[in-house]
């Protein structure tokens, strides 16, 4: 009996299908685009989203051969809602974290709750990232999918109500609404009420590793699965990739490797507002009964593809690997030994914690006629580490931080976890699956499936570990001298950027 974990992002969904040692018995992958217009739109096309979900369960679930399925999760992206009926009819796009609609009703929302307030309440601060201000806006601009919606539901939980489960949402991703409780596990019926927003309409709320159903008979036919799986309810993906690499206590973190670079750290006491709040950190549930996280993040992966698509233009510079284009190992080669001489601001798009900026611009210093293609893409690389090593280093003492589990497409290169791990002087260990948002769902599944006693029981199972990244005591000094450096420099990039935008207007 094989688990099935499934990972769903804003740019594809995938299904990860392993067997009781954790070993991956198939995959199957499916991109998508978004939905974009003027005034800031960016939607998934719910409809045909979920038909590519389909697609991988079932691509899955055939190259896996005769293996039945016990169990299906899945871990997927927070503050994107679809409106549903009753009788699983989809009412329309799925609005995305980062469409602006809704964000004039930020200063509605702050006078109505204060940031200490709602992070009593709910763990963050009031923000136009979190899924509220959009469930305003369909409340008020898009009346007749309000009235008309039984539930607005999460990623997670939409796509095993539309496998056959009950309409549902985890802790984590109810989070992700700024409307839940986490203290008393409950929607907040009267902040919703206060902003014209009935919690009513929300799913029920349950803990991961919850059954939440079995899989829809036609569903299964559909889909060329053998039974009825059970369907256990997930989690937010970046709690999925930590539990996923094994972090559920304090003092190691998950370290993601993906478009954003994303650091989550694990605890069991919420720190206060007062420790919290200026630091730009949030609470949320994890996975794992009895633990939180915060994240830390910022753009990673995203912005050494800007440089390679802007600067590496010739098919020479890149290595094909397994199909697809590998683009860390050719751009390592031309990246000098030692730190660079190039100091970068990584704010090439909107920032994570502590400051959120959104209007912003980055720069490249110290570029002479000596400058190679090499020194700046390793500066880039350096400051996305000393941007989140900032933020690292100024963790309040409640979450101490020794080491970091590595996931994501970036840690299939040495070299890159490598300089993460001089650059934090910390040690960086990888993991033997690279999927650990899917092996995470695996993982929720077989909790709820009853394979597994408990989530550390699972993880012990599933997750293994390969190579461990020491930290090296004089690139650490060197880098340490650029570090320094750097958080000289980037207030003085803040400056010229507040400078330049108004020279712009």
């Amino acid at each position: 009996m094989s688990l099935l974990g499934i990972d769903l992002g804003t740019i594809g969904c995938k299904a990860l299908l392993f067997d009781n040692a954790g070993n991956r018995l198939a995959k199957s992958y499916r991109e998508y685009s978004m939905v974009t217009g003027h005034g800031g739109i960016a939607e998934l096309d719910s409809v045909s989203v979920m038909n590519d979900v389909r697609a991988v369960i079932r691509e899955a679930s055939a190259s896996a051969g005769g293996d039945a399925i016990e169990a299906i999760s899945v871990s997927s992206m927070g503050e994107a809602f679809v409106p549903v009926t009753k009788n699983r009819e989809i009412l329309g796009n799925s609005i995305l974290g980062f469409d602006i609609r809704g964000n004039e009703y930020l200063g509605e929302i702050g006078n109505v709750i204060s940031d200490k307030n709602l992070y009593a309440i709910n763990g963050n601060p009031v923000g136009s990232n979190y899924a509220l201000t959009k469930l305003i806006w369909t409340a008020r601009e898009n009346s007749e999918v309000y009235e008309k919606a039984d539930h607005f539901m999460l990623w997670s939980g939409f796509v095993l109500y539309m496998l056959g489960g009950r309409p549902t949402c985890d802790y984590a991703l109810a989070n992700r609404t700024l409307l839940f409780d986490l203290e008393n596990l409950i929607w907040n019926r009267d902040f919703g009420n206060s902003v014209g927003f009935d919690t009513a309409k929300m799913p029920e709320l349950v803990a991961t590793g919850t059954v939440v159903g079995e899989m829809d008979p036609a569903v299964a036919t559909e889909l060329g699965i053998n039974g009825r799986p059970k369907l256990v309810a997930g989690s937010h993906d970046q709690c999925a990739n930590a539990l996923g690499c094994g972090v559920l206590d304090e003092g190691t973190a998950m370290y993601g490797m993906g478009t954003f670079h994303c650091i989550v750290v694990p605890f069991a006491r919420r720190p206060g507002a007062e420790v919290m709040l200026p630091r730009g950190l949030n609470t949320e549930h994890h996975a794992v009964p009895g633990r939180y996280v915060t994240f830390i993040y910022n753009q990673g992966g995203i912005l050494l593809k800007w440089f390679r698509d802007t600067f590496l233009v010739e098919k020479r510079d890149l290595r094909i690997v397994n199909g697809g284009i590998n683009i860390y190992e050719d751009l390592m080669d031309e990246m000098p030994e030692g730190p660079s001489s190039v100091l970068v601001s990584p704010n090439f798009s909107v920032t994570g914690p502590p400051d959120f900026l959104e209007k912003v611009t980055g720069m490249i210093s110290g570029l002479t006629l000596a400058t190679t293609r090499g020194d700046i893409a390793k500066g880039i690389l350096e400051a996305v580490a000393y941007y989140l090593k900032e933020n690292v280093d100024n963790l309040p003492a409640e979450l101490p931080l020794e080491g970091f589990r590595v996931v994501g497409g970036g840690s299939r290169s040495e070299a890159w976890v490598q300089l993460l791990a001089d650059v934090f002087g910390r040690p960086f260990t990888r993991t033997a699956e690279n999927e650990a948002g899917a092996l995470g769902a695996a993982i929720i599944a077989g909790v709820g499936s009853g394979r597994f006693a408990d989530f550390r029981e699972g993880a012990e199972a599933l997750v293994r570990f390969t190579d461990t990244f020491e930290p090296d005591s004089e690139r650490h000094l060197a880098y340490d001298r650029n570090y320094r450096r750097y958080k000289e420099i980037q207030p003085r990039f803040g400056d010229f950027l507040a400078a330049h935008l108004t020279d712009c207007q």
